[in-house]
């Protein structure tokens, strides 16, 4: 029987990588495991939680369940990929300013899911930014604050539109 592992080649935050893998690994094994990256968590590995979410393209998708073969040659950006510590990504200030962790587990997911908001959507309603999250769990309790957060990150992503 033949090793099924290969080598794929993808772009992760800005890098072209090559890693040995089968083609139906989801994306957060290879992430997490083979490129150190430990922004987008293990949640519930159903694609429910959202705490394995990352950006591919200018989409927010459940890494946990998105096998390296569906990513063609889109460039997905992790929580890592957005800034730094020393020059956070405005969503990052906005959550760090909100003080919008308890725990941290959703965030990763709460933050690529409000970059993917503003991408599409500079000036989102409330609705908006609660349909953007609502499938995005938090059990912390943090809801007020991530909320504040995301409303912070679409008034400093407009103004910097202007």
């Amino acid at each position: 029987m033949a090793d099924p592992r290969a080598s794929v080649a993808i772009r992760v935050n800005g890098r072209s990588v090559e890693v040995e893998a089968a083609r139906d690994t989801p994306l957060l094994y290879v992430l997490r495991n083979d490129l150190a990256l430990n922004g987008p968590k293990y949640g519930c590995g159903l694609g429910e939680c959202g705490a394995c979410a990352v950006l591919v393209g200018d989409r927010s998708v459940r890494s946990c369940v998105l096998p390296l073969s569906a990513l063609g040659a889109r460039e997905v950006t992790t929580l890592e990929g957005l800034g730094t510590p020393e020059a956070p990504h405005p969503v990052q200030a906005a959550f760090i300013a909100a003080q919008a962790a308890q725990c941290g587990y959703c965030l990763n997911g709460m933050i690529i899911a409000t970059v993917a908001l503003l991408r599409r959507d500079p000036r989102p309603s409330e609705s908006a930014i609660r349909q953007a999250l609502r499938h995005h769990l938090c059990r912390c309790g943090t809801h007020v604050e991530i909320l504040a957060a995301v409303r912070a990150a679409a008034t400093v992503h407009t103004e910097a539109v202007r």
